[in-house]
């Protein structure tokens, strides 16, 4: 059975910040929903790359030698093995496209360390 997924609805669902929830998969990626707010923290995937999607707010994506204001509408892709760390300076919602072996804090293991998202 194939059906729609309305973003808006799933984010009405949770409130908790930097716990990515999936809402659908194609091939070997996840489509993963989060909101955000603050500071995360330096990391990066060693073999995924990732998409990160404001749906509403404005982030920053701080990279080593760059920093790049994603604006809502706007889509920034992070290539594997860049350091980078997501700020929000007000609650960010953002829709990410991974592959599903992907961890959300990738070579650091932290307390938001998430290592089973759960689907909505």
């Amino acid at each position: 059975m194939i059906s729609k997924v309305n973003l808006k609805e799933k984010l009405s669902l949770f409130d908790d910040r930097w716990s990515p929830k999936i809402v659908g998969e194609l091939n070997d990626s996840y489509v993963k929903l989060v909101k955000v707010k603050g500071e995360f923290h330096w990391h990066h995937h060693a073999n995924e790359d990732e998409l990160f999607l404001v749906l509403k707010g404005r982030l920053l994506m701080k990279l080593q030698y760059q920093e790049l204001w994603i604006e809502e509408g706007e889509f920034v892709i992070i290539p594997k093995g860049v350091e980078h760390l997501p700020v929000a300076e007000e609650e960010v919602h953002l829709m990410l496209l991974e592959p599903k072996s992907t961890l959300n804090t990738g070579n650091v293991r932290s307390e938001r360390t998430i290592d089973n998202p759960a689907w909505i």
